[in-house]
């Protein structure tokens, strides 16, 4: 999570959405750049706001406007599926390395997935009270230059990213039956991505 205090923007981080490389490039220019634990860094909307808003209502009666990136939901369990292969959790309960993309997906849409397919929410992520998001400014991860162009203006600065956390490259296929068993148990997931700006 970035926080840019004379722009009163906090940048929100959703794991898989290019935070880490977005961090990489602006930390330097941020007023406050909460990294660790990972719980901070990536503090959803629910948490910024019973946790930080009012810190920064207090110190400096200020109300910030929060925006995130948010990923096709496919590709960000792709993403995630493709992390976990990693070779250093070959072994752990979180590993992907012996399931494949359909089980992996399968798993996420249960109530309460496996270790391997417990992966979070984007939706949960981002929204607030009943459903509503909690993000003033939403970007999809797919049009990338609209979040660059949109923090350039926004912070004056140059934005020159550098890839960090990239997760293992390999093809991955979701077949149309899981695919629909996914927009049905996930429909939200959906929803928060079809929201963000195009």
């Amino acid at each position: 999570m970035l926080v840019f205090w004379k722009e009163n923007l906090v940048l929100l981080a959703i794991p898989k959405t290019g935070s880490t490389a977005l961090e990489g490039a602006l930390a330097p220019r941020a007023s406050l750049v909460l990294r660790d634990p990972p719980e901070i860094k990536h503090a959803p909307c629910y948490r910024y706001k019973r946790f930080l808003k009012p810190l920064f209502k207090q110190v400096g009666d200020k109300d910030p406007e929060l925006m995130a990136v948010v990923r096709n939901p496919i590709d960000w369990l792709g993403s995630w599926y493709r992390y976990r292969t990693r070779d250093d959790l070959i072994g752990q309960p979180n590993s992907t390395r012996d399931v494949s993309f359909d089980d992996f997906v399968l798993e996420y849409c249960k109530g309460t997935p496996a270790p391997f397919a417990n992966v979070g929410s984007q939706a949960r992520f981002l929204t607030i009270n009943d459903g509503e998001i909690g993000a003033q400014h939403l970007f999809q991860y797919e049009q990338w230059h609209k979040v660059i162009a949109y923090l350039e203006n926004r912070l004056d600065v140059t934005i020159t990213l550098k890839e960090k956390n990239v997760s293992p490259k390999m093809d991955l296929i979701l077949s149309p039956e899981v695919e629909a068993k996914l927009r049905e148990k996930r429909a939200a997931e959906f929803h928060v991505w079809e929201m963000a700006y195009r």
